[in-house]
């Protein structure tokens, strides 16, 4: 599980050092969203979540949509 969190903690470095690209971030919220770590952390994480599902491209579930991206 420490390798699993390790990971999860250099995906959030890099989303917020601006140098994910955008399937590996739909992945990351996603993943935030599916574990419910989307509202624990930071409001803008939660925020960007709320963004992602009301637009479709994540499920409340924290499955992408990766048609809603083609749309």
């Amino acid at each position: 599980m420490a390798k699993r969190q390790k990971d999860l903690t250099s995906l959030i470095i890099a989303y917020e050092e601006g140098s994910l690209p955008l399937k590996e971030t739909l992945r990351l919220f996603a993943r935030l969203i599916k574990s419910g770590l989307a509202w624990q952390l930071q409001g803008h994480y939660g925020r960007t979540a709320a963004d992602l599902i009301k637009a479709g491209i994540i499920s409340k579930s924290g499955r992408v949509n990766w048609k809603a991206l083609s749309d």
